[in-house]
């Protein structure tokens, strides 16, 4: 065989004319193709009318079938049908789709279309019923729009299949990208514009016609007359005003819009929502939480939204001790109830191009569209005036010399060539002069003329100076706009509070409700928590080889904090505890405990409640209850604890009125007794604490010798000396032979060669 030819790709011919070039190069420029299309022909919206394609069909389709606000509406799919087969050759559902969002009230702020029938409503926008059973029309704000379509002001191209003429833009007389917004995903770019109230808009354009050079900074003020963004479904923007107005330097930015609430006697009635919140999926949310047990300050919820009232959800709180600025705070944390909405303000400039734009850029670029527009629309005023008075000079020759006209009308062969000769006429004037009725040559018409001509000319001479006048066209545009706003102008809906404050979400110990309860821990680390006091909870039922280790009151909205044999600490809500009805359940399956660890005591109650912390070796501290609270199910760090020995059970300190006038009271394992006050044992957060009793490391590490328990006491309390069963009691008068330094070894309970455990006398 011989060798195999490479292939040439530098080759482009083909056969039958056809040309060859690498995949690489065809795909690169269909999808550059592709993407140009999307960008410019579908997705984002120009400058001028603010529309994409799409909506700019179907309102001029509209307006060709008559659809005006005053007319009678049509079926939807007859306008849809004239879209597709005259103007856009796409699906009919998307084509249906931009309609219907046309016609919101909810999704538009100024809608450019009226419906009747089922368009969507809040809850579901996308519930609309198919186009044969809706009718439409425009609405009274396309006017804005078309009013001008016919005066020379647009440039005109054909459609899909050449058959037709189509507009390019519309000439809109306000800056409808702004006023209604457009969202839209193209090829590696998009655009969030959020609508805007007509007036503001209205005040920020008459400031940047009186002074072009203005500065961004002076133009965003944000204050009575310019707010920012106004969505049609009303709400409250919290964003702060600076970031408002970096927003609208940079182009980019978000805005943070919240519902609106008010109370009603005992109920919480939400009416205002977030743009393109759906009152469903609030009340799904806030349902789930209910049903998860993860709001018990809310007894109830209920959809009382109606055709009138389209946004009406209440909540029935609890009690009337509930705060309901914190529940709603704690909604709009954790529901749609706040939402963030982007803000990209990439649109298709006068030139054609795609760019972002900041605020001052978008408004002045719409003001040079829009001059472009009046200038061409009073030229085009200017070009019917002179081309009237044209003819109207024409006309007047017959009057001046009505005998000679009607003489070569009726004698010559061609009249028009003799009249053109004759009387110095132009074609045009002629032929409107052959044209005349007899009736048109009474003498009232040849008043009408002269009035009609003294009219066109001051018309002209108005026109004219227009014209030349760059102040004057601002004049007029400013005007225009003004008398705009005053028509089509309504009330802001979306209030701004700055001084609103950030949501937050409640903690589980918030939206527990406050219960006593007595968390009961077994020695196998299973938990659960009984409600009010349980006085013998040794005698509650355990798990076969397990039993009760330890025990603590508290509140059912406090955090438990369990310690375990490395010193660790986990905190949960007590009132996420399973009932003492039941033997509970394994901490571990809560938490995530080092392996092969236990868990060694539990403490609870009020987050300023101090507790004495120790290992059997004999050094502790106290901590603050709330210095222990940890969200991580893996806990955190507190006792450092040496090798070989063990955590202690926790004593808790503030019930022995820590840190008044207490004693810390501790016994080891070979019956001595050591008691000091409280204020020689310092309060840590965590760490391997002072040394609590004295214990030779040597007896310590060959496990004669340890610490078994402590306790912090009041000087009136009672000790409950346990070696064995049956305990021998200390009382107060008794104290001064066991009080001594802080670190020393104590002394010996007679009769006992150990103590086992320390317990408070009850009184």
């Amino acid at each position: 065989m011989g060798k195999q030819e490479e292939m040439d790709f530098k080759n482009t011919s083909g056969g039958n004319g056809s040309s060859v070039q690498p995949v690489s190069e065809f795909v690169e420029k269909a999808y550059l193709n592709y993407s140009m299309y999307v960008i410019l022909d579908r997705a984002l919206p120009f400058i001028g009318d603010g529309l994409k394609p799409v909506q700019r069909r179907i309102i001029y389709a509209m307006s060709e079938l008559g659809l005006s606000a005053q007319s009678k509406p049509k079926k939807s799919a007859r306008t849809v049908g004239d879209v597709l087969g005259k103007y856009h050759p796409h699906g009919d559902s998307a084509c249906y789709e931009a309609m219907v969002n046309m016609a919101q009230d909810f999704s538009y702020r100024y809608p450019m279309i009226i419906g009747q029938g089922n368009w969507g409503s809040y809850d579901d926008p996308k519930s609309f019923a198919a186009m044969r059973y809706t009718e439409a029309k425009l609405s009274a704000y396309t006017k804005l729009m078309l009013t001008e379509l016919g005066q020379g002001t647009v440039d005109w191209k054909l459609n899909f299949d050449g058959t037709l003429n189509e507009p390019a833009f519309l000439p809109a007389r306000l800056p409808n990208l702004i006023l209604n917004g457009v969202t839209g995903i193209a090829v590696g770019m998009s655009t969030d514009i959020p609508p805007h109230n007509i007036k503001e808009i209205a005040y920020l354009l008459e400031k940047i016609l009186k002074n072009p050079e203005i500065s961004i900074g002076q133009l965003i003020r944000l204050g009575k007359n310019f707010q920012g963004p106004d969505f049609p479904s009303g709400g409250e923007i919290i964003t702060p005003s600076e970031e408002i107005k970096n927003m609208y330097k940079s182009g980019n930015g978000s805005i943070k819009i919240r519902a609106r609430y008010k109370k009603e006697k005992n109920r919480v009635v939400i009416y205002e929502l977030p743009y393109q919140v759906s009152g469903n999926k609030i009340i799904e949310q806030i349902a789930t939480q209910m049903k998860d047990k993860k709001l018990p300050l809310l007894t109830d919820i209920n959809d009382e939204s109606d055709h009138e009232t389209p946004i009406r959800i209440s909540l029935t709180p609890k009690s009337s001790r509930v705060n309901v600025d914190e529940l709603m705070s704690h909604l709009f944390a954790t529901t749609d109830l706040e939402k963030n909405i982007r803000v990209n303000m990439n649109i298709i400039g006068v030139d054609g191009k795609p760019k972002v734009c900041d605020l001052k850029t978008l408004l002045s670029e719409w003001l040079s569209f829009r001059t472009e527009t009046v200038r061409r629309r009073l030229q085009y005023r200017l070009d019917e005036v002179e081309s009237r008075l044209h003819i109207l000079e024409g006309l007047m020759v017959v009057y001046l010399n009505i005998d000679e006209v009607i003489r070569i009308i009726r004698e010559e062969d061609k009249p028009k060539d003799k009249l053109m000769k004759k009387f110095k006429l132009t074609d045009v004037q002629a032929d409107s002069i052959l044209n005349l009725r007899l009736k048109n040559l009474a003498k009232l018409e040849e008043e009408k003329i002269l009035i009609e001509k003294s009219d066109l000319e001051k018309e002209q001479n108005i026109l004219s100076k227009i014209l030349k006048s760059k102040k004057k066209i601002n004049e007029l545009i400013q005007k225009e706009i003004a008398q705009d706003a005053k028509e089509y102008g309504d009330d802001r809906r979306s209030k701004l509070n700055e001084s609103a404050s950030v949501s937050q979400a409640l903690d589980q110990t918030q939206l527990a409700s406050s219960d006593p309860v007595t968390v009961i821990l077994s020695e196998s680390g299973w938990v659960r928590a009984a409600k009010g006091t349980v006085e013998e909870p040794e005698s509650l039922n355990y798990k076969a080889g397990d039993g009760y280790l330890h025990s603590v009151p508290g509140r059912s909205n406090q955090f438990a904090v369990f310690i375990d044999s490395t010193g660790r600490v986990y905190s949960l809500v007590a009132d996420s505890l399973p009932s003492a009805r039941s033997q509970g359940e394994p901490l571990s399956s809560r938490l995530n405990p080092p392996d092969g660890s236990t868990f060694s005591g539990v403490m609870s109650g009020n987050p300023e409640t101090h507790w004495l912390l120790a290992s059997s070796s004999g050094y502790g501290f106290f901590v603050k209850l709330e210095d222990l609270y940890s969200k991580n199910r893996k806990g955190k760090a507190c006792l450092r604890v040496s090798p070989g020995a063990k955590v202690l059970i926790p004593s808790n300190a503030s019930s022995a009125g820590y840190p008044k006038k207490t004693f810390v009271v501790a016994a080891n394992s070979i019956g001595k007794l050591l008691i000091f006050p409280t204020n020689q044992l310092m309060e840590m957060t965590k760490g391997k604490g002072l040394k609590i009793i004295g214990i030779p490391p040597k007896k310590f590490k060959s496990g004669k010798e340890e610490l078994v328990s402590v306790l912090a006491i009041n000087e009136d309390d009672s000790i409950r000396v346990y070696s064995g069963k049956k305990p021998k009691i200390i009382r107060p008068d008794e104290f001064d032979h066991y009080i001594s330094e802080r670190g020393k070894r104590g002394r010996a309970v007679p009769p006992f060669k150990k103590i086992d455990r320390l317990e408070i006398e009850p009184k």
